[in-house]
């Protein structure tokens, strides 16, 4: 693992406390205004702080704190459960196992004036680690403070490739697979759907630029014609009509990729309205579309609206995933949308098993372990299996619920599961497959 490891402090046991903190708010991801903040804070809860011995290691329970940069707001409030709920279950088991995981779970607002407020908000509390943000550009917009303050993040939900080479000093980690690698499933789709000419059309944002530049490129190498790569203003100004004549006008075009947040339901209606609907040219998007548009936000009236559209998005359930995990979660949170779920329990289960390994809640010496606690060890997948061999001077190997971590270097899984998905005429989409892929 790491050669501190010949010098592992005093380790862990406790509960968990759950911290809600309202730093600013925002209506969409344009917002650059702010409100006070303010602060509701739950009772704490404790077990006895004895300490134990495991194998003749002396361990004390760990209490530390964790910031969550969450969409509460914006254009990615609307999986913010799917978000959070999963880190609150997983500081439960954590609690379970014998040590204190502290939420302060705050608002990024999915725009980055909102995120930086909220961002010093957490830094001045002292933080052991920050979870999210949710979306690629917010991320961009306050990693170098994160980063620069010694402090290790993880998002379960950036996939923008950008990261993969980003200068962060070995603070940033993501369990979210990159989108070269979305990319490739997402054109190979295309392709063996037997598509010649494409559209590949895309939000103005990092995440949106970087999943369709992928694409495009596989696309290509598979001997596929991209006739246009279009960039449309992610905030909808002025609506995307022109966009839409701009596609119609080039003949023979038989598949778009479309790749939006939730101004997709205006550009789907846009290319309707234009005769480009699924009925009559092969629709692609992606998990930003599945996210954040419903069929009624498009037509109220047929949810068929959707009817034929396929898709990528990153496995809500892979194969290689800790099997107990969907059901668990379905029992702590009925109800609640999954997208990013298994991702966003990884990382709070990986920064705390990083927080044993390294025998302290200080952030820099946490950030040293992240990678190691999920490769080249003895496998398992529950915490408190994972603490237990930690705790018995034992590599670990962690593979969680989203499936086989196994970080590189750059500090994200080398690896991806996606489904691909078809939507049916009653507005709900299907899973058709799984692919996996390695970078």
């Amino acid at each position: 693992m790491n050669p501190r490891n010949q010098t592992r402090r005093t380790l862990v046991a406790a509960f968990v406390v759950l911290a809600l903190i309202a730093v600013a708010c925002g209506d969409d991801d344009a917002a650059t205004t702010t409100t006070a903040a303010t602060t509701t804070t739950a009772a704490t809860t404790t077990t006895a702080a004895a300490t134990t011995t495991t194998a003749g290691i002396t361990a004390a329970p760990f209490e530390a704190t964790f910031g969550y940069l969450a969409p509460q707001t914006g254009g990615l409030s609307g999986i913010v459960d799917a978000l959070v709920k999963p880190v609150e279950m997983a500081a439960e088991e954590i609690a379970a196992a014998g040590d204190t995981m502290t939420l302060l779970i705050v608002d990024d607002g999915t725009d980055p004036a909102i995120a930086t407020t909220a961002v010093e908000g957490l830094l001045n509390q002292d933080v052991s680690g920050i979870f999210g943000p949710a979306a690629t550009g917010v991320s961009l917009s306050v990693i170098d403070r994160i980063s620069g303050a010694g402090v290790p993040m993880c998002s379960p939900s950036n996939t923008g490739s950008i990261f993969t080479t980003y200068d962060d000093d070995g603070y940033y980690f993501r369990t979210a697979p990159p989108d070269n690698l979305q990319g490739q499933v997402h054109a190979d789709l295309i392709t063996e759907d037997g598509a010649t000419k494409v559209v590949v059309a895309h939000r103005s944002d990092e995440y949106g630029r970087g999943l369709a530049q992928a694409i495009a490129e596989a696309l290509e190498a598979n001997g596929v014609e991209v006739a246009l790569f279009l960039e449309f203003n992610k905030d909808g100004d002025g609506g995307f009509d022109a966009e839409a004549a701009q596609i119609a006008a080039i003949p023979g075009v038989d598949a778009i990729s479309f790749i939006p947040f939730g101004e997709g339901a205006a550009f789907l209606q846009s290319l309707i309205e234009a005769g480009l609907g699924p009925d009559e040219v092969a629709l692609y998007t992606a998990d930003g579309f599945v996210d954040n548009v419903k069929p009624e936000d498009v037509d109220p009236d047929d949810p068929a609206v959707f009817a034929g559209i396929r898709g990528t998005y990153p496995s809500l359930a892979p194969p290689s995933g800790e099997p107990g995990f969907p059901g668990r979660f379905a029992e702590y949170a009925p109800g609640t949308p999954t997208i990013f779920s298994a991702h966003a329990y990884d990382c709070a289960i990986v920064f705390a098993l990083a927080t044993v390994a390294a025998g302290s809640t200080d952030p820099a010496e946490i950030a040293l372990y992240v990678n190691d606690v999920t490769r080249d060890g003895t496998q398992c997948s529950r915490y408190a299996e994972c603490r237990e061999l930690l705790l018995a001077g034992e590599d670990i190997d962690y593979d969680g619920a989203s499936g086989v971590l196994d970080f590189v270097g750059a500090g994200e899984p080398g690896a991806g599961t996606y489904d691909l998905f078809t939507y049916a005429p009653d507005g709900t989409y299907t899973v058709d497959g799984q692919v996996d892929i390695s970078g």
